[in-house]
């Protein structure tokens, strides 16, 4: 059980960064008169798109959706708030968006160095992707 109220402190986020080795963090607000360039990040994070590395997303206050594709190519929708973590694998389709309140505060966790580049699907030829499709096949 993770403490967004006291992240700063929390020995369970602690672990989970150190046992990860999540070297990297931010905190990203979304909210139209926090977020520079809030209507046009708010389109990009909508758009169905791709990571070559992991997606950490941890949420401190607020609240919003993570869609994502599944192995059938439908979406699957998360409700995502206060003191929620989710890790979405390199290689998945998803996209992000705001709930009815507006607002999110979101810890960015990554390993070295963040990379942010998103490639919008189609993009399938990517190792990344070639590699979660295995998964999926695997697990099925």
């Amino acid at each position: 059980q993770l403490d967004a109220d006291n992240y700063e402190t929390d020995p369970c986020l602690k672990e989970i960064r150190r046992a990860e080795n999540y070297s990297w963090m931010d905190i990203i607000t979304i909210q139209k008169d926090k977020l520079p360039n809030y209507e046009e990040k708010i389109k990009t994070f909508y758009e169905e798109h791709l990571h070559l590395d992991d997606e950490i997303r941890y949420v401190l206050d607020g609240s919003g959706y993570f869609d994502v594709r599944d192995k059938d190519d439908k979406w699957i929708r998360i409700s995502m708030e206060k003191g929620d973590m989710i890790t979405l694998p390199a290689g998945i389709y998803h996209r992000f968006t705001l709930d009815e309140n507006n607002y999110v505060k979101a810890m960015r966790l990554f390993v070295g160095e963040p990379v942010w580049t998103a490639y919008n699907r189609p993009a399938d030829d990517f190792p990344a992707r070639k590699q979660y499709m295995k998964f999926l096949a695997e697990e099925a």
